[in-house]
């Protein structure tokens, strides 16, 4: 049965890589891999196959609350974004200098990733920059900022990347601890891109700009932008805070969120027509949210768990440690691969193939996983979800992200691990 499984989770995987060549969406390919793996454990166990239903009912408890998180959080950012709440940031943008641009946008990218999503992060700011700018070497090297910026920031934060989220609703993480000693890793993670594309930049000194910045103003100001904005990210500021006090899962404080920014936003729109409602409402929002890639965790989800249940995660875990000089060495390893084979489903296995009882929460071991899973992504366009937005937005190839960006990311990996590395021996 085992060897069954492995093949039938080795075979997904790699359609899962190779989405494009072979034209199978990733989504379908996790639930069908998922699915046909507990169906076969199901029908090869010895015993009772009643025992197989109550642990598969089990485990998706704990898949639904991770995908109501997820339906949750991003309505949220779907219905500020209805709003145009985003603009109350973006509209300050008002440098023409390149190299200004370069920081704020690195900078704002960063912070906002963590606040919200690195991939809703991703698509807003790359919105603005082919507003600002025609396409050109120099808006693409912003864009390439971007998906490095939107990843190291998501890294250090609970809500901003799909890795830390796991990891937080799986309870290796809390919320204060992951942001406490990930934040100065995850910001030399952008803090070196940045300083090394200064360098490279520095001789264009000027933006031709396709777009005013008025006509920018002008076309994104609604009324409600700024109190549907502050709510959405008080809403979502304090869903680790709730979690913290009352100790109940995630998605109760992310739906209470999501209750709050629909209250204010019906407020503002309480005196319109039902049409006109129904423009800025949480069933609108829905309808532009991603739910493929929801679906797609709870294949992932799905499928990890049933290698967990026959001890081929433990198995495996035993062999990398037997081979590999320390966890570090692994760890690092995974940051690479993460780039190639997607974070999430990696931050899943790893949780299956550590115990919870080894490695207590906010082990550096979670810590170093969240890091570099997190931010390795960003070394090849296909490596992130944020990544992969900006290719399809940008028409950005592999081969020129490869060249221009990709060390960029690669120094700011290895200097968000050298940074980790010298505090985690500072403190212990």
């Amino acid at each position: 049965m085992t060897s069954i499984l492995l093949a039938i989770a080795i075979l997904g995987y790699l359609s899962i890589i190779f989405e494009s060549p072979i034209r199978i969406n990733k989504t379908i390919t996790s639930i069908l891999t998922g699915s046909l793996c507990w169906i076969v454990y199901a029908f090869l166990y010895q015993g009772n196959q009643h025992d197989v239903s109550e642990k598969l009912v089990q485990y998706f408890g704990e898949i639904a609350g991770l995908l109501i998180f997820l339906l949750g959080a991003m309505t949220i950012v779907e219905l500020i974004d209805l709003h145009k709440g985003f603009s109350v940031i973006t509209n300050r943008i008002r440098t023409k200098s390149v190299l200004k641009l370069l920081w704020i946008v690195g900078g704002i990218t960063f912070f906002m990733s963590a606040l919200l999503d690195n991939l809703a992060t991703a698509i807003i700011m790359i919105t603005l920059l082919r507003k600002l700018m025609p396409k050109s070497e120099t808006r693409m090297t912003l864009a390439g900022v971007v998906v490095i910026a939107a990843n190291a920031g998501g890294a250090f934060s609970p809500i901003g990347d799909i890795t830390t989220t796991l990891l937080w609703i799986g309870g290796q993480v809390s919320a204060f601890g992951i942001v406490k000693i990930l934040f100065l890793p995850s910001l030399m993670c952008i803090l070196v891109p940045l300083l090394i594309a200064s360098y490279r930049m520095k001789g264009f000194t000027m933006l031709r700009v396709q777009l005013s910045m008025a006509e920018v103003i002008k076309e994104e100001k609604m009324r409600g932008s700024v109190s549907v904005f502050l709510a959405g990210v008080f809403g979502l500021v304090m869903v680790p805070v709730i979690k913290s006090i009352t100790g109940l899962p995630p998605f109760i404080g992310v739906l209470m969120a999501l209750a709050f920014v629909a209250l204010v936003s019906i407020v503002y729109h309480r005196h319109k027509s039902l049409e006109e409602k129904e423009k800025y409402s949480v069933a609108s929002a829905l309808s532009k949210v991603d739910v493929s890639s929801i679906l797609y965790f709870m294949g992932i989800l799905l499928l990890v768990y049933v290698l967990e249940e026959v001890q081929i995660l433990s198995q495996l875990s035993a062999f990398l440690q037997e081979s590999l000089p320390n966890n570090k060495v692994m760890i690092v390893a995974i940051g690479v691969l993460s780039s190639i084979v997607d974070n999430g489903s990696l931050v899943a296995a790893t949780q299956g193939m550590f115990s919870i009882s080894e490695y207590p929460i906010d082990d550096s071991l979670w810590e170093f996983i969240a890091l570099c899973a997190g931010t390795g992504g960003s070394m090849l366009i296909i490596g992130s979800a944020a990544g992969v937005a900006i290719m399809e937005k940008e028409k950005m190839t592999f081969m020129w992200y490869l060249k221009k960006i990709t060390p960029l990311a690669l120094a700011g990996y290895i200097a968000g691990i050298v940074t980790y590395l010298i505090i985690h021996l500072l403190i212990h």
